[in-house]
Formats: structure tokens, sequence, C-alpha cells
């Protein structure tokens, strides 16, 4: 048997919680960075299960370094050039303007409000302008607001991450090498100098693997561990020249990935997340559980007061600095001004910093530690737990996704949209053919003109807004390749196509919509002959089981089901909603007379 101390335990143990918090954090609508730290906190300091600094020693940090390579190389991964187009005025005024404001304020914050010496105030002010896609990522992915306003938080918190890493860097060597007597001209040089050669390396690094992979240089399958294996070399590479300018080679590679074809770019960003989701968590937790109450006991009360000028005075004073002569809205700004979590990079290039420091003599530096935590913590909570209710507020937040995104447009889904769209709910058509939109835009439907797998779409379409996604073009492949595409950004319960034709093996090919699995000529030739959206709503006195009785009757489709909650659900060949008293049922259901009924009931596709 495996004793509980076993670091096989230990390590499972990191994992169940990890993921375990993101999953309740996901069931409950809370923020999953909040909870992944309060799982830390009581599995490390207060049960006792892990204790990271005696259960991995002298691995922890490289562990968490290279972690932390992967993360942002991910984060690089997912900035797209094209994003800046809304956004990047502002992305470029919270890095060159937001860095030195925030930096300056910081620093003045640390050295009046929390009481540190001048340089170490310095130091940790520079570490305080990051914000990261740790923190970051997990908290937009909860938050329904404007895609602009998500990528200046997206950008910002990427792409200063290594910044304010350097910053620490450069005040380091200037404490260890003589204060006041170092040469700084020497020290700004040398940093300059190894971030441009950390740009040069990520950037070759990206270029060679967008090169060689379209090429077939790699095969499929080794594609993900080359990438893998590569990202970790040039952190290490880079690491090496100088501490922590491995975080601008893989922020840099990312991007340079991000914006180049590669032709697997969608399967490997799946990986990447994937894995990026099981590191953040295991992260988190050995981060969290690294407090002990030694570091507790340390911790200032004049610490609050830090903390109040950073939340209340830093942030906003510099956000607002940076933004004044930019065209983002005020209530925009507001909310970017509010938002700063900081998490793994803060608290690990703090830790490396204060353990240095500390070793080196330097007065105070026994305080960053302490500090560093009750940033991380304060931040977490502060920003984790009140966005929503900000942005709802300032009037940024969308709503819950409640529409129907339809893929083609024929006469079947354009009469559909007009019905969602009489139920008060979103919709949108898209399609690559003009011509066939016409229709739709005359009935006042929001279209999409182009093909929904081109990636461009991400900037026309907010896939936030839709609880289902219906792939109705004539081309069953098509569709089929359309839900196989988008299942894993939208979620498999939530993609579903109408069958391009009755075979068995179009039946097998994913959710087909419908429980008969009517194809979509079918559905055409019905909507000519007369046939009707329609809503029925499930009661005590007409339960589901009567429900389905008359539409067997009838001869009808059951479509949806919209829950007392809101939510929808679709009928499909393979799944059948659970309906309740309360729901209202969606149907397409045939004229009312009994010659067009009795053909309806002997038609093979009616359910």
């Amino acid at each position: 048997m495996f004793a509980i101390d076993s670091l096989l335990v230990k390590i499972a143990l990191i994992g169940v919680i990890g993921i375990g918090a993101q999953w309740v954090a996901w069931r409950t609508n809370k923020p999953a960075i909040a909870l992944m730290l309060v799982a830390g906190i009581l599995a490390g300091p207060v049960l006792g299960l892990i204790d990271p600094v005696r259960d991995f020693g002298a691995l922890r940090e490289p562990m968490i370094k290279l972690a932390v390579a992967v993360i942002l190389f991910e984060g690089g991964l997912s900035l797209k050039f094209r994003e800046l187009r809304q956004a990047g005025t502002a992305v470029f005024m919270l890095v060159f303007i937001g860095v030195p404001v925030g930096w300056a304020l910081g620093t003045a914050a640390a050295y009046y409000g929390a009481g540190l010496p001048f340089e170490l105030a310095a130091l940790f002010g520079g570490v305080m302008v990051v914000t990261g896609p740790t923190v970051i990522a997990p908290m937009l992915r909860s938050l329904n607001i404007a895609p602009r306003v998500k990528n200046m938080l997206k950008w910002e918190g990427i792409v200063n991450d290594p910044i304010g890493a350097l910053l620490a860097v450069g005040i380091y060597s200037y404490i260890t090498h003589g204060g006041a007597d170092a040469n700084s001209v020497s020290i700004v040089t040398d940093v300059i100098a190894a971030s441009v050669l950390a740009i040069l390396m990520g950037g070759a690094a990206g270029f060679l693997l967008t090169w060689a992979f379209p090429r077939g240089w790699v095969p499929e399958y080794l594609k993900a561990p080359v990438l893998l294996t590569t990202v970790i070399a040039v952190f290490v590479l880079s690491d090496l020249i100088m501490h922590e300018t491995g975080l601008i080679t893989v922020t840099v590679m990312g991007v340079v990935m991000a914006n180049r074809e590669t032709y697997s770019t969608r399967s490997l960003q799946r990986f990447k997340e994937d894995l990026t989701v099981v590191l953040v968590s295991g992260v988190f937790i050995i981060l969290s559980a690294t407090l002990n109450w030694d570091v507790v006991k340390n911790f200032q009360f004049r610490f609050l007061i830090f903390l109040l000028l950073l939340l209340f005075v830093v942030r906003p004073l510099t956000i607002m600095t940076a933004l004044l002569f930019t065209r983002i809205p005020l209530k925009e700004r507001l909310f970017v001004a509010w938002i700063a979590p900081r998490g793994i990079v803060a608290v690990a290039v703090t830790g490396l910093f204060a353990l240095r420091l500390t070793d080196y003599g330097v007065p105070g530096a026994e305080a960053l530690v302490p500090l560093g935590f009750g940033v991380v913590i304060a931040t977490i909570f502060a920003h984790g737990f009140t966005a929503a209710t900000f942005a709802r507020w300032l009037g940024l937040d969308q709503g819950k996704g409640d529409g129907v995104l339809l893929v083609g447009a024929n006469s079947w889904t354009i009469a559909f949209a007009q019905f969602v769209k009489e139920q008060d709910r979103g919709v949108m058509i898209a399609d690559a053919s003009k011509f066939a939109l016409r229709r739709a835009r005359r009935a006042e439907i929001r279209v999409y003109h182009g093909d929904i797998l081109d990636e461009v779409h991400e900037d026309a379409i907010d896939m936030g807004q839709y609880q289902q996604l219906i792939a109705a073009t004539d081309n069953d492949s098509y569709n089929a390749l359309v839900c196989g595409e988008l299942a894993p950004e939208i979620g498999h319960d939530r993609v579903s196509r109408i069958a391009g034709e009755a075979t068995g093996a179009s039946q097998r090919l994913g959710r087909v919509f419908t429980i008969g699995g009517t194809t979509i000529d079918t559905q055409l030739d019905r909507l000519h002959a007369g046939w009707t959206f329609g809503r029925t709503r499930i009661t005590e006195k007409f339960p589901y089981a009567d429900f389905v009785a008359r539409m067997k009757a009838s001869g009808g489709d059951s479509l949806m089901v919209v829950k007392a909650s809101g939510d929808l659900a679709i009928f499909s060949t393979r799944h059948r909603p659970t309906v309740e008293a309360g729901d209202t049922v969606w149907t397409f259901v045939p004229p009312d007379d009994p010659k067009a009924r009795r053909e309806a009931k002997e038609s093979p596709a009616a359910a």
C-alpha cells in the first residue's frame, strides 16, 4: 500500500485537487483562480497534506519555472495580430506607458506604504506590473464581455509578464553589484542585450517550426512532442544567458507561431490548452500550499496599506494614465483599471529574488515573500469575485449566451431563425454564399458572410453568445466537419447537425439534430408543405408523456427544450434531454388538417 507521504500520492493529489477546483468553479460559476488558491491553502498549511518544500525539495523551482514557460508560450500562441485591429492602440499604451507608470507608482507604494527599502521597493514594484495568463485566462473564461476588453487584458497580461520579471532582474543586478556604486548603464545594457537575444531566439524557433511543419519535416504524431520539447529547450537556453529572459523567448515564440500557418494549428493549440489547464492547476496548488505559518506571521499590518494603495490607487492611476488619449470608452477603461489579479509569475519571481537577496544579506528581503503572497491573495479574491458584478454594473456584461448559431442559409434555417428571434433569443446564420444570405438579411436576421471554419470568424462572431450551433447546409460532410472542428471550442453537447442524407453512416457521425435524424431535404419539403414552428409548455396538468403522445399522433419533430433556467438543449438521434414541468419544447409540426397529419405520421422520419 502507498503511504500518505509517498511522492507519487502527493503528485496525484495535486492533480486531483487542482482539476477538482476548476470543475467546482465551472459548476458553481465561481472564479477558478480563487477556488484553486483556497484548495491549495487547505491542502498545504491547513491540513498538511502537501508541503512542496519538503516533498519536492530542489526540484520545486525548476518544475514551476518550466510550467510557467509552457503556460506563457500557450498564452503567446493565443495572441493573434488581427485582435489588435480594435485594441492595438490600447495594448501599445498599456505596455509602453502603463509599465513605467505602474512601476513608478508601485515602487512609491511599496516604499511609503509597505516600508520597504527603496531598492527592494523598486524590485517589488517591477514585479507588480505583471498580471499574467495563469490568472487572467481563467477569469476571462467566466466573463461574457466585449472582445476588445478581453483582448486588452489578455495582451497586457501575457506581454507584461516577462517585462515585469526583467525589471526585477535589472534591480537585482543593481543591488548585488554595489547599489549606488554599480554601473547602471552597464546593467541596463546587459538586460537590453539579453532581451534582444531572447526575442531573436524565440522568433527563430517559431519561424523554424512553422517552416518545418507544413513541409512534412515532422510527422503529425510528433508535432506536439517536438513543439513542447522546443519550448522547454529555448526557455532553458535563454534563461542560462540571463535569468528570466526565457519568459520573453517562449512568449515571442508563441506569438510568431500564432500568426504563421502550420496546417496543424487547431490540433496543436488544443494540446497546449489542455496541457496548460493541468499545469495552471498544479502550479497554483503547489504555490498556495507553499504558504506556511512562518510566512503568515511575517505579514505586517502596514502591508495592508500597500495592498489598499495597489488596488485603489496604483492600478487605476496606471490604466487611466496609459489610456488617457485613446478612444477606449470610459466604462471599458474603468473595468480594465480594476482587473489586475497577480498569480504564478508574481509569487515565483518574488520568492526567487527574496531567497537570493536574503542569502546576499540585504536587510528587509525576507518581507518580500509574505508581501508577495498577500498581493496574490488580495487581488485574486478582490478581482475574481467582483469582476462579473463590476462588468454588469458598468453595462459591459453581455449576459449569458442564450442564442442559436445556424450554419447554412436556406428556407428552413431562415424560418427557424425567425422563430428563435420571436422567442427573444439571439440568432445568427452563417454562410459562405453572399447570395444565400440575401433572404436572411431581408428578414432582419443577423448574418455572417464567410466560412465558419475560417479562424477570422473569431473577430466577427462572439461564440459565447450562442448556446447551440446547428450545421444545416445541404452538404452532410461539411456539416460533420463543422461539428468536429468546433465541438472542442463550444462543447460537444452544444454542437449538432441536420443530416444531409438518411443513411446509417450519416446517423453515426456525431449528434444528428431531431430524434428521427430528419434530413434537410425533408425539412425543406415539410416547410413548403405548410409545416410551422411552435412551442409547448410542459406543466403538471400536461406532462411530458402527454406531449410525446401528441407528437407521435401528429408526426411532428421535437427540436429543442428550453429549461426553466433558460438553458437550451437539443433533441438528437442519440440524446433526449430531460423534460420537466416548467420547461418549454420547441417543435416543427404539420398543418392542422387530418390528411396532412396522416401523411406526416406515415413518414419514416417522423418523431
